[in-house]
């Protein structure tokens, strides 16, 4: 058995060491170095031997959640979203302590060596304070602008001392040419711990992704900080990378006098367009990614609102595909979630414009339509009444609902879903290529459970074609 050395064991040296140290002083300070080197290390073995062996095991100290997502001088937090044109320029925000109340980005095209900070474009950015249950933060945002098409730049950020490393940041190409995203469903609970294997499983399969959406109930509780640092820790650098595109589920609701309004944390942490309805910005928005309109709706309050707005943005639509993302599910996957006043009010318009793509959460299970759908009188009476589910021949948009998180609801089958799943995790990857957008939805392991394509037809509907796992 190992022999612990004793106290006098090792302070032995020592006092020989004194007893000369008028001949050999730099012996004296050497061995006084490895003495108490020694004593540091025979404390520790013999603390942690006694706490193994003896009566009283001693349990670790738990990491205390606060400490860990609070806000320090160094940027953390840091997200590429778009709030202007995505060829052009790209936003980015991240956070600090209150110590560093202003902050700048620095970018320049990527160089195939070491960068050169003196040859980097600066870009200011605009601060906000933001007092959360962890402490005071800053959150800063800074527009990199005048970017050229189809061109990798790197970028970091911070305040002329405290920088982030480098990041890199590829704009869309002038022409339209073949690209992917990937959208997920609820992320919502055990962010780092269960869901931050999804996101990057995702990565895994898209690496050259172009965007990220996120379709509502990203955190559980919206204004819990330790919450939200636990997502922008699953994305980690990812997000400093690839865009992000997000929708406010019920869980990024605040009510306030009676008033449901979105968490004070979602604006300051996002740079997404104020080109919606008054009083929803940066929740309801739209942007046009190379061939590709992207809408976010808010579907948690102010619907019909909204309505009228989504009419006038589609009527003046040029972009050849339309992908919507809103939380609440046009059609739910059980009687007890309908959203009836929601699919009166936009179903209609999504049917009169044929929009392409609808991707959903909130019902945390998968289930996708085909292209023909009910009409928005369905409701849940009628079809527990009658036992069939009536289709619109006049419908031409594919409706998805997922969840990414481990957070999971019961399910009811529909005739008029295509494909539906409870209990399992997935992310969806989506390849828009000209004429022709494919799909597919992969489990967190990276199996795949779902696939489909979509191409335009001049004067109709999109021919869906199915592509099943089972087909392959």
């Amino acid at each position: 058995m190992l022999q612990l050395a004793t106290c006098e064991e090792l302070v032995r040296p020592l006092r020989l060491a004194v007893a000369r140290r008028e001949e050999e002083p730099l012996m004296l300070r050497s061995n006084i170095v490895v003495v108490l080197m020694l004593l540091v290390a025979w404390s520790s073995f013999a603390g942690n031997t006694a706490a193994a062996n003896g009566p009283q095991d001693r349990t670790p100290p738990k990491a205390d959640a606060n400490t860990i997502y609070r806000a320090g001088v160094t940027p953390d937090r840091i997200i590429l979203t778009w709030n202007g044109d995505p060829a052009t320029s790209v936003a980015v925000t991240w956070r600090t302590s209150v110590a560093t109340l202003k902050g700048k980005a620095e970018f320049l095209p990527a160089p195939h060596g070491p960068i050169k900070s003196s040859s980097a474009t600066t870009a200011k950015a605009s601060s906000q304070a933001l007092l959360t249950d962890t402490g005071a933060a800053i959150y800063h945002t800074a527009s990199l602008k005048k970017l050229k098409p189809g061109t990798k730049y790197v970028y970091r950020v911070g305040d002329g001392v405290n920088w982030s490393e480098w990041f890199h940041y590829t704009t869309p190409p002038k022409k339209p040419k073949p690209f992917s995203f990937i959208y997920f469903g609820d992320a919502q609970t055990e962010l780092k711990s269960q869901w931050s294997r999804v996101i990057r499983e995702a990565y895994s399969d898209a690496p050259k992704a172009s965007f990220m959406i996120h379709a509502g109930d990203l955190v559980d509780s919206s204004e819990a900080d330790t919450q939200w640092g636990q997502w922008h820790a699953a994305g980690g650098w990812l997000n400093g990378m690839i865009p992000s595109i997000a929708t406010p589920g019920n869980h990024e609701q605040k009510t306030r006098d009676g008033i449901s309004r979105v968490s004070h944390h979602w604006r300051p942490q996002f740079a997404f367009p104020t080109n919606g309805p008054a009083g929803l910005e940066e929740t309801c928005y739209t942007m046009v990614y190379q061939n590709l309109r992207i809408i976010s709706l808010n579907s948690n309050r102010l619907i019909k609102e909204q309505a009228i707005w989504l009419d006038k943005i589609l009527s003046r639509n040029k972009a050849k595909w339309v992908v919507c993302t809103f939380h609440h599910p046009m059609f739910s996957t059980d009687v007890a979630r309908d959203n009836v006043s929601q699919r009166k009010a936009w179903k209609p318009v999504f049917d009169k414009h044929r929009v392409d793509l609808v991707l959903q959460g909130h019902d945390h299970t998968y289930a996708r339509t085909g292209l023909k759908t009910p009409p928005p009188e369905w409701t849940k009476l009628a079809n527990l009444a009658t036992g069939a589910n009536a289709t619109d021949p006049n419908s031409g948009t594919v409706y998805v609902v997922s969840v990414s998180g481990p957070k999971m609801y019961n399910m009811r089958a529909y005739d008029f879903f295509k494909r539906q799943r409870e209990k399992t995790q997935l992310y969806q990857v989506v390849h828009i290529d000209g004429d022709k957008l494919s799909y597919e939805a992969r489990t967190a392991a990276g199996e795949l459970h779902d696939a489909f394509s979509l191409e335009k037809q001049d004067g109709q509907i999109n021919k869906l074609v199915e592509q099943r796992p089972e087909d392959k």
